[in-house]
């Protein structure tokens, strides 16, 4: 019989779909041995017989079939973030799980594949823009822009913007493990597929085999100044761990110069307009500088970045391009997704001012984290919270397993910790940097061995498990950081 489940704030909704869908798989587009299909699920899942709306999915099988456990349903995060670009593009597991399971990565609902929500080009850059206000005007400003953002998804989009929240999400995903035939579920999540895998547990936690979620979204944080400050205080520590290791390592460009004076003096001079890069003459502003310095969230860019400050400093050189912005494409789904599932009222521009009076009071050295301008996707209310934040609770659920990075700038190890302690999940501590961990690219083997026992035989991480960092400061200047400016926060 089919169970019916009520969310805080949300009407009942049915469990599933009524009935089990059969899958077209087909080669996907641009080959690269990966089979892609969809499949219907309600619009609103509270009128399962109503009007549809479609899912991507794509498929690994798994290479051991003789021993094959199931499929995994694997989501990248964003939102935004496309499960099917992520599998049609190769592994995202270890050899030991991609040899036993079918990989499935979906595209959730608006996005890529999926019936696509779609918004104006311009508006989306305009808002994006304009989320870092200094008068009362430009925040109005913010505020109209942010509703007419809305308005042009409704126009292109229908009421799918209205049922893109993630308890839809998660009901999704009970819809394809069913079409999948498994009578249980498998899943990684990586950041804010995080929040998939943890409300999915709160909605379904019987019908769960696996679930592993790596970079934690927490879903209880209740303020802007919860989510500001929790944002940016990686990104200070990541500065005092690299101005340590440059004052102390004759190969940085910055030694013997006092690297956090020299970023004071820099930062002083982007505030008052006379800091200008070497090579074009074009002034550096504040926001500039401080996403160029987000290298410091990533160690084996410490070098680079040090390299980068001194030819600012000194006037000579060529700082390399760094730019985190990143134009939103008409697909663009983050907005109406992101106000949909979280809210942090800001009401005007004091109240914003104050809060970053008191980041730059807190956080002396960054003062500010790109990621916290998303806190201001939202502002004016433009589209209804239908899945406000609020503390989890998981009752029935079979062990669960989550994964945190002590330096993750984006998905907080704060948050993790969070979420775990709120799920009963078990938390790996990976002590290292960057954004999530676990996966055939990972950083970690100690990581990845624990995470592949638990999905291969369900054996659960020793509670405590924590796996040293593997990054080598400054070893790299190809190194990769998060692009906290891309249409989704957590995209990385």
């Amino acid at each position: 019989m089919t169970g019916v489940l009520i969310a805080a704030g949300a009407v009942a909704v049915p469990a599933t779909a009524s009935a089990a869908q059969a899958i077209d798989w087909q080669p996907c587009p641009g080959g690269k041995g990966a089979q892609c299909a969809t499949i219907e699920v309600p619009l609103d899942w509270s009128r399962p017989d109503g009007a549809k709306t479609k899912i991507g999915l794509a498929k690994r099988p798994a290479k051991d079939q003789a021993n094959r456990i199931g499929s995994i349903l694997v989501d990248p995060g964003g939102p935004g973030g496309s499960g099917v670009s992520m599998v049609a593009n190769g592994d995202p597991f270890t050899e030991a799980v991609t040899a036993r399971f079918d990989v499935v990565g979906f595209d959730p609902r608006g996005i890529n594949t999926s019936q696509q929500l779609l918004c104006d080009e311009t508006l989306s850059q305009q808002a994006l823009d304009a989320r870092r206000p200094t008068s009362q005007a430009e925040f109005d400003n913010l505020v109209s822009l942010n509703k007419q953002l809305m308005d042009s998804c409704r126009q292109h989009s229908g009421d799918l913007i209205d049922h893109v929240d993630n308890l839809h999400t998660a009901r999704d995903m009970d819809a394809i493990r069913a079409a999948l035939g498994e009578e249980k579920l498998n899943y990684v999540g990586y950041s804010y597929g995080s929040l998939m895998g943890q409300q999915y547990a709160e909605l379904f936690p019987h019908r769960i085999r696996a679930m592993v979620n790596d970079g934690n979204m927490d879903h209880s944080l209740r303020t802007a100044w919860d989510f500001m400050r929790t944002e940016t205080e990686p990104v200070e520590v990541g500065f005092e761990e690299f101005a340590k290791w440059c004052d102390t390592t004759e190969t940085c460009a910055l030694h013997g110069q006092g690297t956090a004076k020299t970023y004071g003096e820099l930062k002083k001079r982007a505030k008052e307009g006379t800091l200008t890069n070497p090579a074009t003459g074009q002034p550096v502003d504040f926001y500039a500088l401080s996403q160029r310095a987000f290298a410091v969230t990533r160690p084996t860019m410490w070098g680079n970045l040090a390299t980068e400050l001194k030819a600012l400093k000194d006037g000579t050189g060529t700082p390399s391009p760094v730019s985190l912005e990143a134009a939103a494409a008409i697909n663009n789904p983050y907005p109406p997704i992101w106000c949909s599932d979280w809210r942090y009222p800001v009401k005007n521009f004091a109240e914003y001012k104050k809060l970053r009076t008191k980041l730059s009071a807190k956080f002396p050295n960054v003062e500010w984290s790109p990621y916290v301008d998303h806190a201001l996707t939202c502002a004016g209310d433009p589209l209804k919270t239908t899945n406000p934040q609020q503390p989890l609770k998981i009752k029935g659920a079979p062990p669960l397993v989550m994964v945190g990075n002590v330096h993750d700038p984006a998905t907080v190890y704060e948050w993790n910790k969070t979420a775990a302690k709120q799920s009963g999940s078990h938390l790996i501590t990976y002590e290292g940097w960057g954004h999530t961990a676990y996966g055939n690219d990972g950083p970690s083997p100690c990581v990845n061995e624990a995470v592949d026992a638990y999905l291969l035989d369900l054996t659960v991480p020793p509670k405590g498990l924590s796996c040293p960092a593997m990054e080598k400061p400054g070893s790299s200047s190809a190194a990769k950081a998060p692009h906290p400016r891309s249409p989704g926060p957590y995209q990385g």
